[in-house]
């Protein structure tokens, strides 16, 4: 989905000789699907391959835990674990294609980061900082996607302490397929479009010789590299293939006369699951309707809900920071009174991040540690 990008100084053809200050450049090519998927081209003062030490290997290995099969309501506000962005991550819930995690960052981190087998999503709840990568620098705040592919060299470091909420992605995060054209451009009638879209700003480079940590997530844990010259060397890049922001309120919510299924709050997809976003918007506006969702049963997919602000229409017991989880093969809805006390309303005043997978998620032992008791029960009306 990204769109073609140039920043920094480039040659005017690929592939050819290109010197600053009469030293000779190294082109690296990062791409996606081999050779035929989207690609950038970056230009750096050192070789990238310049490898000096294979450090230590941390595992790390998501365990799937015994539990009932119910609707839970995870309070993942009475977390208290803080360390920097990466040694910070809690996983609440997994499968072969996610891993969903929150962070709580108070630290800068002194290392590089570069995720091997997995794209990377962060929803920031609260907070502010700057992600430095090997393409330039974003910064984040309340509110903000941040999307960073495989591959991608980055390093943050906070300015105001900052919640996240992770996904870890197999496949590659995108824009849904039925907001673009043939050509890749969002349309017309997309609830967003590429001006929406921050890209980094890239600095002069760092010429510098040393010893640079790199760690790198695999699949099955984190493999230390050093690395003789600082990785944020690049002079110019051009390409399809760099980390970008996407700030929530700037989704633009798709309203009708009477209630919209979920999927017009899609934002993002990936293999085997979709991201939704649900904002501030105006409710349905036929004489008759009922703006609270319809109890339903989504049979090929797991809702987890991440209430991020605001008032939620439809649930009682739940405050920002909370996590409803209802799995695939149990019908779920609003709660007693919602669907009836919401005949009326004209708006609601909500943020909220909606993962629906299609695939089961497995629970971790954190996850459970943080499920309200009686949750799965709050349908009954006292």
């Amino acid at each position: 989905m990204p769109f073609y990008n140039s920043k920094g100084i480039i040659p005017s053809k690929r592939h050819t000789v290109f010197k600053k200050n009469k030293k000779l450049l190294f082109e690296q090519h990062i791409s996606r699907e081999g050779f035929s998927g989207i690609y950038s081209n970056l230009y750096h003062l050192s070789m990238p391959t310049k490898l000096s030490k294979v450090g230590d290997f941390k595992s790390l290995k998501n365990s799937k835990v015994s539990y009932k099969h119910k609707a839970r309501h995870l309070m993942s506000y009475k977390i208290k674990k803080n360390d920097d962005a990466i040694k910070s991550r809690v996983p609440l819930m997994f499968n072969n294609d996610i891993i969903i995690s929150v962070c709580h960052i108070n630290k800068n981190m002194d290392y590089f980061y570069r995720s091997g087998h997995f794209d990377e999503l962060f929803y920031v709840q609260y907070g502010s900082g700057l992600i430095s990568t090997n393409f330039g620098d974003l910064k984040y705040s309340s509110g903000d996607y941040v999307i960073i592919p495989k591959g991608v060299i980055y390093n943050i470091k906070y300015t105001k302490k900052t919640k996240m909420l992770i996904v870890e992605s197999n496949s590659s995060i995108n824009s849904p397929k039925k907001y673009r054209n043939k050509f890749g451009q969002l349309l017309e009638s997309s609830p967003y479009c590429e001006r929406d879209l921050c890209t980094p700003n890239l600095n002069k480079p760092i010429d510098k010789k040393g010893d640079f940590l790199v760690k790198v997530r695999l699949e099955g844990g984190i493999q230390d590299y050093t690395y003789n010259h600082h990785p944020f060397d690049v002079v110019g890049w051009d390409g399809f293939y760099y980390p970008w922001t996407f700030n929530i309120n700037n989704f633009e919510p798709i309203v009708g006369s009477i209630h919209q299924p979920p999927s017009v709050h899609q934002t993002f997809e990936g293999h085997n699951f979709v991201i939704c976003s649900f904002v501030s918007r105006l409710f349905d506006f036929h004489k008759d309707a009922i703006p609270s969702p319809y109890p339903h049963s989504n049979v090929d997919s797991d809702e987890f809900i991440f209430y991020s602000e605001g008032e939620f229409m439809s649930r009682s017991g739940i405050k920002e920071e909370s996590i409803t989880y209802h799995p695939m093969g149990i019908p779920h809805g609003p709660q007693p009174g919602k669907y009836e006390n919401s005949i009326g309303k004209k708006k609601t005043e909500e943020l909220a991040v909606m993962i629906d997978t299609f695939n089961p998620l497995y629970l971790t032992e954190e996850a459970l540690k943080i499920s309200e008791k009686n949750y799965h029960l709050s349908w009954i009306k006292k």
